[in-house]
């Protein structure tokens, strides 16, 4: 089975509307591995590991956000299997600290 991996950039409403507890939620829903966490400049970064598919709905998902957000902006690159060892230990997908 093949895996991808994507590193994502959110930008717009994004912080102090549950943006993090619902990326969470909906990627430990679709089964992923992976992790999220606040960035200093106000934006959410996550990462996504799984099948393709999931991931690229997964991507979709957070375009839209959760009702109290709004996306302005989402960037994605693909990222190496090292960026999963932010995870906290035996964690499939982590909230991680803001950067």
């Amino acid at each position: 089975m093949s895996r991808a991996i994507l590193q994502v950039m959110i930008r717009g409403r994004v912080q102090g509307v549950g943006y993090r507890a619902w990326v969470e939620h909906q990627a430990i829903t679709s089964g992923l591995e992976g992790w999220v966490r606040n960035r200093r400049d106000g934006g959410v970064e996550a990462l996504f590991a799984g099948p393709p598919n999931h991931v690229a709905d997964m991507v979709a998902l957070c375009r839209h956000g959760p009702p109290s957000s709004r996306v302005d902006s989402l960037t994605s690159e693909t990222a190496g299997a090292d960026e999963l060892n932010l995870r906290r230990a035996g964690e499939a997908f982590s909230v991680l600290p803001t950067v």
